[in-house]
Order: structure tokens, then C-alpha cells, then sequence
């Protein structure tokens, strides 16, 4: 059993929160037909999905092109680790589909509300509050992470991540400081 499957709802609970998304995704949606890039979609969904999953976090929900994802917050160093793996793994599945592009993540840990939510008998599992909110709003070029998450990963994690000022937060050693 996983921390997704014996979960009771709705709860409250602290969890790693993150977004990921692709870069120039809409030039590329306006010249592509409707049934090639939902397949696009679908299968890049696919692969990081999966990614999350072995993981042990959640693809909450899709909208175009983002995911949103969750882990449990003793799980942030996987989760992390995984959401690194989406980037590659995500940008050379991409590659290989005629999409060349950069993934951007955005995380943040802290409480959030898990409940089900949608249309009767089609709700989904989401996740709401302000981590969900934090996470979403953060600058990022490549990869970002607030303190709240950097504090809770382990020296070796650390080590992936460089202090970026103001406001603080973390972003891969090797992108670029955003503007």
C-alpha cells in the first residue's frame, strides 16, 4: 500500500508540491493538428506520470501542457530527484516526437487540503491551499524550489541547488538566474 492509496480524504496534510511545464509549448500547439498533439500529450503524460508514480508521488491533474504533482513531505528528496528525471527523461521523449523543448518545475512544501472534487460522480483527487499556490506562482526558468523544500532535503540533494536572491529561492546548479 502507498501513502496514495491508504490516504483517507478530504485530510490535511504537508506535502511536496510541483508544477512542471513546457517551454514554448503554444508556438508549438498552434502549428500542430489537434489529434497529433493530443497524442503528443498523452504519451508525454504517460512517461512522466510514471516517473512520479515510481516515485511515490501522484500526478494530481493535467491542464495543455502542466502537471501538477505531489509527494508526501518525507518523500521531498524522491520527489525531487524525480521531478529531475521528468525534466530528461520528459525532454528527450519530447525530442523524439518532433518537440524539441525545456521542461520548467516549480516546488514548494508546506499543508495543503486533499479532497475530491469535479462533477458528481466524476470527482478527482486535488489538492488546495496555499503551498498549491506558492508553488505555482515561483519564478522559474528551469528548475526552482522554495526553502521550505530545500530544508527538508538531505546534504547530497542539497547539493543540486544554488541559493538565488530575492526573493530566496533554490534553482538547479546549472540553469541560468532568471530575470
Amino acid at each position: 500500500m502507498s501513502f496514495w492509496t491508504e490516504l483517507r480524504m478530504p485530510t490535511e496534510r504537508e506535502l511536496l508540491v510541483g508544477f512542471y511545464d513546457l517551454a514554448g509549448y503554444m508556438r508549438h500547439a498552434q502549428k500542430t493538428e489537434p489529434q497529433e498533439l493530443l497524442a503528443t500529450m498523452a504519451g508525454y503524460f504517460a512517461v512522466t506520470g510514471r516517473i512520479v508514480i515510481d516515485a511515490g508521488g501522484r500526478l494530481i491533474k493535467t491542464l495543455g501542457d502542466a502537471g501538477l504533482v505531489a509527494f508526501p513531505a518525507e518523500a521531498a528528496d524522491s520527489g525531487v530527484a524525480a521531478l529531475r528525471s521528468v525534466q530528461s527523461a520528459g525532454r528527450e521523449w519530447l525530442a523524439g516526437h518532433g518537440f524539441r523543448t525545456s521542461i520548467v518545475v516549480k516546488l514548494h512544501l508546506g499543508p495543503v487540503a486533499i479532497g475530491r472534487v469535479g462533477s458528481p460522480g466524476e470527482e478527482i483527487v486535488d489538492i488546495y491551499g496555499k503551498t498549491v499556490n506558492v508553488a505555482a506562482a515561483l519564478p522559474s526558468t528551469g528548475f526552482a524550489l522554495t526553502p521550505a523544500v530545500f530544508r527538508s532535503l538531505q546534504a547530497e540533494t542539497r547539493k543540486l541547488f544554488k541559493k538565488h536572491t530575492p526573493p530566496i529561492s533554490y534553482i538547479d546548479a546549472n540553469d541560468s538566474r532568471p530575470t
